[in-house]
Formats: C-alpha cells, sequence, structure tokens
C-alpha cells in the first residue's frame, strides 16, 4: 500500500515532465550516439566505448518502456500516431488514467537514475570534440600466405590511362566513344580534373580503390570543394593502406546514420543468403530504422532509395530474378563480416549458431538463429527473449520455436521455412502486443489464429506458402496494417474495406462468393500493389481500379480460359504505373492511348493482351524509355492481320526480356535494336505458308545476329497453312540463325 499511494498521489505536472523527460532524453541519445557511430571504433578510447555501450542499452531500455506504455495505454488510438512528438503529446493526456499512473511512475524513475549514472560517467571522461576526419590503421597485405599456398605472383597495377578509365565509366557512365588504348583519356568534368588526378594517384593502381572512390565520388555533387572532402578525409589513408577490410570499412563509415542502421541489420542473415527485397524494407520500417519525411514519399518507396543506395554505394549487391528485374540483395563476405563485428560490439544483433560457442549476452535486443542451436544454448538465451526486438529463425535450426510469450516487445518475427504445424505452436501469438512484422511462410500452418486480430500494431502479415483456406474476419480490425500477402487459394471475408492503410495485397481471389469484396478493395486508397486472381471478369472491377490512383503494380490473372475483350478498355492508368501484367481473361482492343513514352516514363514491366496490333504500335512500345521486360499477347491471326513486325533500330533500349504470343511469323530486328536483349520467345507463332517462302525459299534473314546481348532463344511454332515439312523449314532456319549467333545463345525449338 505505502507504495501504491506514494505513487497515486503524484502530481499531474510531475507525471507530465516525467514523460517530457524521456522525449528529450532519447534525442539527446540519439545525437551522441550518431556522434560516437561516425568515428571508427579502434579511435575510441576504452572509456568512450563503455559509455557508448551504456547509453546504448539505456536508450533501448526507454524505447521498450515507452512501447509498453502505449499498449497499456491504449493500442488501437496509439497506433495512429506517427512520431515521437505526437506520442508524447497524447501520452499527457492520456496518464489522467489511475490504471496507467500505478506503474508508469516507477519505471521513468528507475530511468532518470540510471541516465543520471551514465551521464556522471560521461563528465569523468568527455568524448573528444575534434575535426581529426577518418585515419586507417595501416597493415601489411599477407604476400607470406600467398608465397605459402604456392607460387606467389604479384599483379601489377594499373596503368594511369587504364586508371582514369575505371574511375571515370564508374561515376560519369561509358557515354563517350571509344577511344584506342594510346589515346588519353579525359575528366568529362574538366573542374573536377585537377581533384580527380589526385585521387588517381593516392589509388596507385588498385582497381578495388578506384571503386571504392568511385563509389564514394557517385553520391557526392559534382562539385571540385565536395570532391575535395572526400579526397582529404580518406585520400592518403587509401593510398597507404590498400587493405581490402579497410577499404569496406571506408565505405562503412562513409554512410548516413540511417544507411549504417539499415546495413547492420544485414548481420542477421547467414552467409550466401539472398535476401528478399520486400520482406527486408518491411523489417526497416517495422524496425523504425524508415522515418516520414516531408518529401511525401511513403516508407516503402523511402525504404527502396534506402536499398538503391546501398546498392550504389557497393555495400550490397543486387540479386536478379528471371526476369532481370532486382528482387534482392546478397552480402559479400567481406561486408558481412565487417558488420557482424560492428553489431556484436554494439550488441546491436546476436547471431547464435552451432559453430558459434559464445554465450549469449544479458540482453539480446535482436536475435538470428542459424544452423541448428544445441538445446543448452537455447534454454539460455530463451531466458533473455523478454528485450528482443526482432527474431530470425531459419530452417531446420531448432526443433520447435520458442514460445511467442517468450517475447515482452518483438517487433519483428520471422520463421520461414520452420514446421509450425503442431497445434500449439502458435499460441499466444495475439499476446505479442508489439508485433510489427509477422512472417510465416513454408510453415506447414492450416490457419491463421483468430486473436490475429488483437495485433494491433501489425504492418505486415506474410502467410504465403501455406494450405490456409482463408484468413479470419479479425484481420479487419488490423488499422495499422500495410502489406498483406497471401496465396491465390486463401480466401479473404468480407471488411477488408476497414482496413486503413494497406499499400501492398497480395494475392486477392476473387469469386462469385466473394465479388463483394471489389467494391471495399475501392476503398484501399492508398494502395501501390494489388496482385488479383479473378474466376471471371467482373465490371465493378472498373470503378475500383479507377479509385486506386496511387497503383504503381498491377497484377490481374484471370482463372478461366474465357476473354473478356475490351474489358479495359476505359481504364487509364496512373503517370506513375512500373509494373502492369493482365493476362488470361482481360484484354485491350488496341494498344490504349495512355500507353505512350512521355506518359509512362516509370513503366519497367508490361505483360498484356492485345486484341489488334499493327507495326505502329510496336513503335511505340519501342519507345518506352526504361521498359526490361514485355509480354505481348495478340489475336491477328484470327482478325487476318497477318503482316510481319519489325523491331526498328534505337527500340527497346533497356529490355533485356521479350516474350511474344500468338503472333504470325516472322518478327524481323534491325541493327540497333534491343541492344539489351537477353531473352527472347516466340510462343505459338503461326507459320503461314507466304512466310515459310519468304524465310526459307527467299533467304530472309530474321536479324538475331543484330542482337548483341542474346543469350538464350525459345520458339514453338504452330503450322497454319504450311505443311509440317515447312514448318520444320522455319524452325532450322530460326535454329541456324541462333547457332550462327557470336554468343552462341541457348535454343530450343517446337514444333506442333
Amino acid at each position: 500500500m505505502p507504495v501504491y499511494a506514494s505513487t497515486i498521489s503524484l502530481e499531474m505536472p510531475v507525471y507530465a515532465s516525467m514523460i517530457r523527460f524521456l522525449q528529450a532524453e532519447l534525442e539527446s541519445m540519439k545525437g551522441a550516439l550518431e556522434k560516437v557511430s561516425n568515428t571508427p571504433a579502434e579511435q575510441l578510447v576504452i572509456q568512450d566505448k563503455i559509455w557508448a555501450r551504456d547509453l546504448r542499452e539505456l536508450s533501448y531500455d526507454i524505447e521498450d518502456n515507452i512501447d509498453t506504455f502505449m499498449v497499456r495505454v491504449k493500442g488501437n488510438e496509439q497506433a495512429k500516431l506517427q512520431g515521437m512528438k505526437k506520442f508524447i503529446d497524447r501520452s499527457v493526456g492520456l496518464i489522467r488514467k489511475a490504471k496507467i499512473r500505478r506503474g508508469i511512475a516507477a519505471e521513468i524513475k528507475d530511468i532518470k537514475i540510471r541516465v543520471e549514472e551514465v551521464a556522471k560517467r560521461h563528465d569523468r571522461c568527455a568524448l573528444p570534440d575534434n575535426e581529426v576526419g577518418y585515419t586507417i590503421i595501416t597493415t601489411t597485405r599477407k604476400s607470406d600466405v600467398a608465397e605459402f599456398a604456392g607460387v606467389a605472383y604479384k599483379l601489377r597495377p594499373l596503368s594511369l590511362n587504364n586508371s582514369r578509365k575505371l574511375l571515370y565509366t564508374r561515376i560519369f557512365g561509358s557515354k563517350n566513344k571509344e577511344k584506342s588504348e594510346v589515346e588519353e583519356e579525359k575528366c568529362p568534368d574538366e573542374q573536377l580534373a585537377e581533384v580527380s588526378e589526385k585521387i588517381l594517384n593516392n589509388c596507385v593502381g588498385v582497381p578495388l580503390a578506384f571503386i571504392t572512390m568511385a563509389s564514394l565520388l557517385a553520391c557526392k555533387a559534382r562539385n571540385k570543394m565536395e570532391w575535395y572532402d572526400v579526397y582529404n578525409s580518406i585520400g592518403a589513408g587509401l593510398k597507404n593502406n590498400m587493405d581490402v577490410k579497410n577499404i569496406r570499412k571506408i565505405l562503412y563509415y562513409e554512410l548516413p546514420c540511417h544507411l549504417r542502421t539499415c546495413l547492420l541489420y544485414l548481420s542477421m542473415f547467414p552467409e550466401d543468403f539472398e535476401i528478399d527485397k520486400d520482406c527486408l524494407m518491411s523489417v526497416w520500417v517495422a524496425e523504425g530504422f524508415i522515418q516520414y519525411e516531408n518529401s511525401g514519399r511513403s516508407l516503402f518507396e523511402l525504404g527502396e532509395s534506402y536499398f538503391n543506395e546501398l546498392i550504389n554505394r557497393s555495400m550490397i549487391q543486387p540479386a536478379y530474378n528471371f526476369e532481370e528485374i532486382i528482387d534482392g540483395c546478397h552480402i559479400h563476405d567481406m561486408v558481412l563480416d565487417l558488420i557482424r563485428s560492428l553489431s556484436s560490439e554494439e550488441n546491436f544483433v546476436t547471431v547464435l549458431t552451432d559453430i558459434d560457442g559464445t554465450s549469449p549476452p544479458n540482453k539480446i535486443r535482436r536475435l538470428s538463429l542459424q544452423n541448428g542451436i544445441e538445446s543448452h544454448v537455447m534454454a539460455q538465451a530463451t531466458r533473455n527473449f523478454q528485450h528482443a526486438r526482432s527474431v530470425v529463425i531459419f530452417p531446420y535450426v531448432v526443433a520447435q520455436v520458442p514460445a511467442p510469450g517468450s517475447y515482452r516487445v518483438l517487433h519483428v518475427l520471422e520463421v520461414n521455412g520452420c514446421n509450425l504445424s503442431q497445434a500449439n505452436s502458435l499460441k499466444g501469438l495475439g499476446n505479442l502486443y508489439h508485433l510489427r512484422y509477422l512472417g510465416l511462410r513454408w510453415t506447414n500452418i492450416a490457419q491463421v489464429p483468430e486473436e490475429i486480430g488483437n495485433l494491433q500494431f501489425l504492418q505486415t502479415l506474410d502467410v504465403r506458402r501455406n494450405h490456409i483456406s482463408s484468413v479470419p474476419s479479425s484481420i479487419a480490425r488490423l488499422r495499422n496494417l500495410m502489406c498483406l500477402y497471401i496465396d491465390g487459394s486463401t480466401r479473404v471475408s468480407n471488411g477488408i474495406g476497414k482496413l486503413t492503410c494497406p499499400e501492398q495485397l497480395s494475392w486477392l481471389h476473387i469469386d462469385s462468393c466473394t465479388a463483394n469484396i471489389i467494391e471495399e478493395l475501392g476503398q484501399l486508397t492508398k494502395l501501390r500493389r494489388l496482385r488479383i486472381l479473378l474466376d471471371e471478369w467482373n465490371n465493378k472491377m472498373l470503378k475500383c481500379l479507377g479509385k486506386l490512383k496511387k497503383i504503381e503494380d498491377l497484377e490481374i490473372i484471370g482463372n478461366s480460359c474465357e476473354r473478356s475483350i475490351g474489358a479495359l478498355d476505359s481504364w487509364v492508368a496512373p503517370r506513375h504505373l512500373r509494373d502492369l501484367r493482365t493476362r488470361r481473361t482481360c484484354w485491350f482492343s488496341a494498344l490504349p492511348a495512355w500507353v505512350n513514352p512521355s506518359l509512362l516514363v516509370n513503366l519497367t514491366y508490361l505483360d498484356i493482351c492485345v486484341r489488334e496490333l499493327h507495326q505502329v504500335d510496336l513503335e511505340i512500345l519501342g519507345r518506352l524509355p526504361v521498359l526490361r521486360c514485355l509480354c505481348l499477347e495478340v489475336d491477328n491471326m484470327n482478325l487476318g492481320v497477318l503482316h510481319a513486325f519489325v523491331v526498328g533500330a534505337g527500340s527497346f533500349p533497356c529490355l533485356v526480356s521479350c516474350t511474344l504470343r500468338t503472333f504470325v511469323w516472322p518478327v524481323l530486328f534491325q541493327h540497333g535494336a534491343m541492344p539489351r536483349l537477353s531473352v527472347i520467345q516466340f510462343l505459338w507463332f503461326y507459320v503461314m505458308r507466304e512466310s515459310v517462302v519468304a524465310c526459307c525459299g527467299g533467304g530472309l534473314n530474321l536479324g538475331l545476329g543484330n542482337l548483341p546481348s542474346l543469350q538464350s532463344v525459345h520458339a514453338h511454332l504452330l503450322p497454319e497453312g504450311a505443311s509440317k515439312e515447312e514448318a520444320k523449314n522455319v524452325a532450322a532456319a530460326l535454329r541456324h540463325a541462333a547457332e550462327m549467333h557470336p554468343n552462341n545463345p541457348r535454343h530450343d525449338i517446337i514444333i506442333d
């Protein structure tokens, strides 16, 4: 009773000052930690390292207490607030509730005492404030290791002219005409010539040094003073020390603070693991690494810009799908070693493996379980889960995933590939009130618990690759849900229109029983990505699509063979559309007027069915500035449009993959067309008798040799008016063209 009485007797202004104290301390800590993080660890004295560690742990505990307070107050109201300031202002009013006052005072008092203790220790040993810049510790390259392995060969440095060529190409691109070996390479920007020569000299002919410098300079303005800043800060250190690890460290400390945090999170993943881009961005959002700014861009748009900048700075390596589109990334072994070392020092990430004999720290902030875990290590780690913000468990690591009740302030839980088929595997899931990201792909679950609706802060739910017939109706209570990933076989019940934040939704299966969802779908006006599986076309879809003004990625696939000609004719795509795929059911009568190179400047993927296509339409498509993948199906044969198509010089400058369906043979390629095309597919091409005479008897050159990047050719030919033997002659001509191509592309020619 005495404790309770003293707590409740506190005046309201005291509560307000306590909460504002938390805000001030967090802002101060953030600034101090950013300053420390800008200094390489080896340049900090031991007292500063200890102070920074204590400050970092204290900031975690303050955030944990605020998270707990948010749930205690009123989860569904607090979930709507964006940013610390709004939270603080709202909290001052809500602490008037007696039940909230009982617990919060003692917790804040304890934190205040710890803050004062850390501040006193820092006063005794203040962090020096200087302008020394970056100093690289000099190490020797281990030539003795090479000699021990065999005969050592010392690579000669690049010549000065080749050094210029490498640096300028990485920064300015290869816009200049090809020069001979003896012709001197000049800086494309005259005002940067002097400083670039100094940078070149400091790189002493080492290719990795040029790539490192180019990565740094490419992110700077093309301004002489900014380039001199880079040269003065790291130039000399680079010349004196070409150790690969130190070069990577230079790149790391040149990153802005927010990118360093995002990069450190990648230490959660095993070596050689391909990291999915969308999942990674969702986790960054869930962890709070991405903050709203005044640009008007969404969190995921900002996350994509972070991802691309890390690629541009050579900190991560892009991973391409079969369509040559970046959908993930890899981490170079040396970068992974670096960020794991830094993450361990800062207690940012704890990685437990079967080959790591170290014991987990007392407070685990982020946990990655890899390669199988001994039971006693797992038991010890479980006791420390209550402070974990992220837990990622990789397949075949543990016999059973730790119970959700082990976590107190968990934001991210990813157990993709783990077997959760046991009935109690997800018991207590509804108590993870702080959860923002839940990844349950390939987990053998048959249903999503009804208590999922309790997770008021949940932003991403991924339950793909399971046997779930439907998601519970309680999902409509997830007012902060931004990304919902389900299989096409999983049904969504009515009420989805109550969601207020969805930006990504796939796959949404709409049949005769769930057709009412279409009207609700039109209420989700923040949608940027939508993937739909239609049993049959519904005219309500047009009105729905007309309301989705922010859509960037739209895919509609029909389940039936019945074609709806003109179903999308009156729809006008938004100018920021990047990816459009409408197959099987939805056909355009003709190429829409909005498919125009001056309107769709961001369109990279186009997969559509157009009933009637003419040469002028192909020329319009060929002028789309960034189109990388084209899949085009036509009905020209049935309409009597039997002319050949010609892909002209300069068309499709960025296209890497092209699939043409149900065209009439042949399609011809002129010199200069599709310079980047890697894969070409001619699917179900009609071979007319007239085309056989032109192609074989007339010695027609298809022009495959004019495609300089070609790597794969696939054709499926359908004789139409031509005999089987004549079709074989066409196949032979196509096969010969592929075999004569200098790239020797893979080829597969089929005749029905």
